[in-house]
């Protein structure tokens, strides 16, 4: 038996979102659009009583491999997905619709 909080990623599409639950309460959320094939990451953020726990680099990352695993690209403007995509480079070049420069 573990201590260890229960963390995870979901996709709520209709609140156009990825959210990041610990223990079943949410905890952050990367908002997106979507255009044919296409995820447009707009914003991401994790709440205040959740910071420094690792959870928006957990978010990104599921966020990123259920786009991959749609088949879909990704335009990341949220400045934290852009960065997470930079930082973990050459990973996940190919999900971008265009190349980023850093």
């Amino acid at each position: 038996m573990t201590d260890e909080p229960q963390v995870t990623v979901t996709d709520n599409p209709q609140e156009s979102r990825f959210e990041v639950t610990v223990d079943g309460t949410l905890a952050g959320f990367a908002v997106y659009e979507t255009e044919p094939g296409t995820v447009i990451f707009l914003h991401t953020e994790v709440f205040e009583a959740y910071e420094g726990r690792g959870l928006a680099g957990q978010l990104a990352k599921a966020a990123l491999g259920a786009v991959r695993e749609a088949g879909s690209k990704i335009v990341p403007l949220c400045p934290y997905i852009r960065a997470y995509v930079l930082k973990h480079a050459p990973e996940y070049d190919d999900l971008l619709r265009a190349p980023l420069s850093s």
